[in-house]
């Protein structure tokens, strides 16, 4: 019976070739909803700027402040800004927002990387490794700003 069940699901994983697999994801519609700015400021940089200010410390006179999340709330909105950040990778591999196959779709996927090792330190509660995760997340965002963007000066508020 088990035999039966295996090859049943064999032939149907081989109903569908590879290509037309690839042809059906090629055929979804995709629609942005905003530009390249709209993304940036308004999807990207939050979580960014969220997973950069939940690690770390700040040391002054007054002694040491650790940043890292302390409840249970805290480290879901740093696994959220983590999850946000590694989707933009895949909004920024969206045909209409993609500016080449290079270094673009290597940045992005650098992206994805980065807020898939943030989430991952957001869920085992590790202050360290999130703190990695912001130093690449940090290397991918200048990288690609240092071939993308002609002013990497801070927007107006």
């Amino acid at each position: 019976m088990n035999r039966l069940k295996l090859i049943a699901i064999l032939l149907l994983l081989g109903a569908c070739s590879p290509s037309e697999q690839a042809d059906q994801t090629q055929a979804i519609p995709f629609k942005a909803t905003g530009d390249m700015e709209h993304t940036m400021r308004w999807v990207l940089d939050p979580a960014a700027d969220h997973l950069w200010g939940s690690t770390g410390s700040i040391i002054t006179a007054e002694g040491t402040e650790e940043l890292a999340p302390t409840s249970e709330e805290e480290w879901l909105a740093v696994q959220h800004s983590a999850v946000v950040v590694a989707e933009t990778g895949n909004l920024l591999l969206m045909p209409s927002r993609a500016r080449d196959d290079g270094p673009w779709r290597d940045m992005s996927l650098g992206l994805i990387e980065a807020g898939l090792l943030a989430e991952s330190a957001a869920n085992a509660r590790d202050p360290d490794a999130l703190f990695e995760a912001g130093g690449q997340l940090y290397r991918v965002c200048k990288s690609c700003h240092a071939v993308y963007v002609q002013d990497d000066a801070p927007a107006p508020p």
